[in-house]
């Protein structure tokens, strides 16, 4: 499928989580088998020449990218949670979203020195979430040779946030 077709399965949701918001909805085209695997070698056909050791995704959509792209590619996928979701030794970054604060967290033995990260992520909005990601995985010693979304909402700047980052995204809003 192209991206056309992709993009014309993203479902728009007024006024979620917050009124103002209008939230990008992949789960239409997470549904739909042709839709996802076709999402998944996109994500793949720019993700391999990077040659990562590690995809970093963020719950929950992330996990759902994240993982599949993982297996495709043939390397580690790790997870990053929100606090209080892993059970051992972690590190922790907190950022700033369009309508508030939150954090992640990864296992502190997550990602050694020198392995290669791409952050993914199904949305890439005020880059928020994305900075702290590539936030841990610097703090850890990994490098992050990419960041990745299935969607970027170019009107919030986010890719300022992650200056210095190569970033792709497969649909633009």
């Amino acid at each position: 499928m192209t991206t056309d077709e992709l993009k014309a399965m993203v479902r728009d949701v007024p006024d979620f989580p917050v009124e103002g918001i209008i939230f990008k909805d992949l789960m239409p085209l997470i549904g739909h088998a042709e839709a996802f695997r076709s999402t998944i070698e996109h994500l793949a056909e720019w993700a391999r020449p990077r040659d990562p050791d590690i995809i970093l995704g963020a719950e929950a959509r992330g996990f759902i990218f994240g993982g599949a792209l993982a297996y495709e590619l043939g390397c580690g996928f790790v997870p990053a949670r929100k606090p209080g979701k892993l059970p051992w030794e972690k590190v922790r970054a907190t950022y700033e979203l369009e309508y508030g604060t939150d954090s992640l967290e990864i296992h502190a033995d997550a990602i050694g020195p020198g392995a290669r990260v791409i952050v993914l992520d199904d949305v890439l909005a005020t880059g928020g979430t994305a900075h702290a990601k590539v936030e841990l995985v610097e703090r850890l010693g990994g490098e992050v040779v990419g960041a990745l979304f299935v969607i970027e909402l170019t009107f919030l700047d986010g890719r300022e946030r992650l200056e210095g980052t190569d970033v792709h995204a497969l649909i633009s809003y």
